[in-house]
């Protein structure tokens, strides 16, 4: 009897490592990978670059982990905010750090 409860318990360790291991696995293809980054940064430069009032401004996109960055320049303040807004409503975005001024 003892050696069934031995290698029960031995099964249970291998398959909780085994599902942990997977765990771990799935968490590097989940939100935040440099995958879906870079995603995000396509998708952002897309909305951004979609409105016409942003076309011309020299914006600079960046993501990290969710967190895009956005630096460099537009002609009004009313861009910085319409960009920063864009790109907080694209999917995965964690937050926006809005480092765009006003040229």
């Amino acid at each position: 009897m003892r050696s069934n409860n031995r290698f029960a318990n031995g099964f249970y360790a291998i398959l909780m490592t085994a599902l942990l291991g997977s765990a771990s696995a799935e968490d590097q293809q989940g939100p935040g990978t440099s995958a879906d980054d870079a995603n995000i940064t396509a998708e952002v430069k897309t909305q951004i670059f979609r409105e016409p009032s942003l076309k011309s401004g020299e914006i600079n996109i960046e993501t990290v982990q969710g967190v895009v960055r956005l630096s460099g320049f537009v002609t009004s303040e009313d861009k910085v905010v319409t960009a920063g807004q864009m790109a907080a409503s694209v999917q995965g975005v964690v937050s926006v750090e809005n480092n765009l001024q006003v040229k």
